[in-house]
């Protein structure tokens, strides 16, 4: 079993380094923390009295695993998840702050359980989800899985500057598409045929 900091460090290399691309919300970015992450942590690397791009181009690969433990994993109660689910929820979390636990929430509520879309991690939410594992395990995985890249195309449908993360310039499946298979198992992965089909109304 991995141990949190390798999952991090997983999620660093996925991530890749600094950024700062116009059509991303998230601003400059290194390491996949965003400016707006580092200005809300006071991260002032350079000194200067104020937290800009530089700062986010001196932020070390190092800092950014701390960063993701401490605020996207223990902060959020991640580590009371069952181990088998906690590397794709922490991955998540890193990528879409506190929608990785709404989308955790929404398909519990679609099992049938009783919980709350706040996006926080508490006893009912926590307790639901070992009850869903029960239930099948490997199962409930990749269920979120699939949640969470069907959570990417609505965004690339709502948002058409979004499109270019969830397809590629040759058409095929694009960054957040195939960061969400990684934690889904090879069958349920879209085929090319699919993924065509699903974006086919992108133009």
């Amino acid at each position: 079993m991995q141990t949190v900091r390798q999952i991090a460090e997983a999620i660093v290399a996925r991530e890749g380094g600094f950024v700062n691309d116009p059509d991303d919300p998230g601003g400059a970015t290194n390491f996949g923390v965003t400016i707006h992450t580092m200005r809300r942590l006071g991260l002032d690397l350079t000194g200067d009295g104020q937290v800009d791009v530089g700062d986010v181009r001196s932020l070390t690969r190092a800092q950014a695993v701390d960063i993701f433990i401490r605020h996207y994993f223990e902060r959020p109660l991640i580590g009371e998840l069952p181990s088998i689910l906690q590397p794709s929820v922490f991955d998540m979390y890193v990528n879409a702050g506190a929608n990785a636990v709404k989308i955790l929430q929404r398909l519990l509520r679609d099992m049938g359980y009783d919980v709350v879309v706040d996006g926080a991690l508490g006893p009912q939410s926590i307790g639901a989800v070992r009850g869903a594992m029960r239930r099948g395990a490997d199962a409930f995985v990749d269920a979120y899985g699939i949640a969470r890249r069907n959570y990417y195309f609505r965004l690339a449908d709502r948002r058409p500057a979004s499109r270019k993360y969830a397809r590629n310039r040759a058409g095929g499946k694009g960054g957040w598409i195939l960061r969400a298979e990684e934690f889904i198992s090879p069958q349920y992965h879209l085929s090319t045929a699919a993924f065509r089909q699903r974006i086919s109304a992108w133009g």
